[in-house]
């Protein structure tokens, strides 16, 4: 036993008749001792003598006011918050978020992980907290990308990112299409320089393509196909103009490629390549309603039983995108299958009426109105009656 806990001893028994000086001195003790484990059990008795109860729980404990309940919760989420950030600080981070989660102070442990490096000994701890538990999806995401090549990202994103949110989605989307963009806007570059004068600082990886045919004759290609078509896919959820420029210049790239490359893919995008340069360049305000009169084709040709909505939806999310909201809506109640429930198009309706309201639209309430008592949605009908309100 070393004479620091001796001390402690000697200074616990000395406050016998002093129940608050022994815990605020065994509190002291395990903060400069940086014992977060026993700190947050030392926190947790100090509150429950404060309210007076039992320093140890039991089995048996009696109910509790609502007052005290809610004292005693504030108390064990200061404990909770502080435990954690002295075990993160320690580079504890699994355990420290262990902790720190029921507080759910996210930017606290952004904050905290973001002055630790990530190492080869706690690389996988970081990636669970960072990507899987979605405290700084960038830094964990673009990890993957430096430590795991694009291959292993891509998995990652179909099997755990790809039903999470809209922002999570975007955020890693984002770092895979900047990484396979500059990846081959410089494997291009290379190859130009080898075979002729090197390429203009200014040109763009289109640019480049379509002023050499020969780059790809052939049968050519300078990185994997499937992982382009993947990040060609995946950046669809993307909304910023730089990045829907990268996303269709990897479609010119793409659909520049041998047949044997250019992989079909599902509806409304069979036609690979072509189809998603449509999709992007609607999104960049180029060829609008030529864009628009190819996915409306899809949305009122395609079977919906034999190849699910997805042809709808693309064309409404379209229309809805580019700020023709009521259309969006119009064509979402118009098109949508029979059999399809109320319950999952009016959610998406109600959100599109916001954005429509919020652009001085009417917002099309009335029509997802009569939409949801048509279908006899009760509860969908209540729904849209309170958000309209609050628009």
């Amino acid at each position: 036993m070393t004479t620091a806990n001796l001390n402690i001893f000697d200074r616990l028994s000395s406050h016998r008749d002093a129940p608050t000086q022994m815990l605020d001195h065994m509190v002291e003790h395990f903060r400069e001792a940086r014992s977060p484990m026993e700190l947050f059990e030392a926190l947790k008795m100090r509150i429950r003598n404060q309210l007076g109860l039992p320093l140890v729980t039991s089995e048996n404990e009696p109910s509790r006011p609502e007052d005290v309940e809610r004292q005693l919760e504030v108390g064990l989420l200061d404990a909770c918050r502080e435990a954690g950030t002295m075990l993160i600080e320690e580079g504890k981070v699994g355990e420290g978020w262990m902790y720190l989660r029921p507080t759910g102070d996210t930017k606290l442990a952004k904050d905290l992980i973001s002055k630790i490096e990530i190492t080869e000994e706690n690389y996988d701890e970081m990636i669970q907290v960072l990507l899987h538990e979605g405290i700084d999806v960038a830094r964990g995401y673009q990890t993957v990308l430096d430590q795991q090549g694009t291959c292993n990202s891509i998995t990652l994103y179909e099997q755990a990112l790809a039903n999470r949110g809209k922002d999570d989605q975007q955020t890693a989307a984002r770092c895979l299409l900047n990484h396979l963009h500059s990846e081959l806007t410089e494997l291009v570059r290379g190859d130009i320089a080898r075979r002729e004068a090197p390429a203009g600082e200014d040109e763009s990886l289109a640019e480049m393509i379509e002023k050499r045919r020969w780059i790809l004759a052939d049968g050519g290609y300078h990185l994997d196909t499937t992982h382009l078509s993947s990040t060609v896919r995946i950046a669809t959820v993307l909304e910023d103009d730089d990045s829907l420029r990268k996303a269709w210049d990897l479609t010119q790239y793409g659909r520049r490629l041998d047949h044997q490359f250019q992989y079909p893919g599902d509806e409304p995008f069979v036609d690979f390549y072509p189809a998603y340069t449509a999709f992007f360049a609607i999104l960049l305000g180029e060829n609008i309603d030529a864009g628009l009169k190819v996915f409306e084709r899809k949305a009122r040709s395609v079977d919906t039983v034999e190849h699910g909505t997805a042809a709808v939806e693309t064309y409404v999310d379209l229309l809805d995108r580019i700020g023709r909201h009521q259309q969006a809506i119009d064509t979402a109640i118009e098109l949508a299958p029979k059999e399809l429930p109320p319950q999952r198009i009016v959610p998406m309706l109600i959100e599109v009426a916001q954005r429509a309201t919020e652009s001085g639209e009417n917002g099309g309430w009335d029509s997802i109105l009569e939409y949801c008592q048509k279908h006899n949605d009760i509860l969908g009908y209540a729904a849209v009656i309170h958000a309209a309100g609050r628009a």
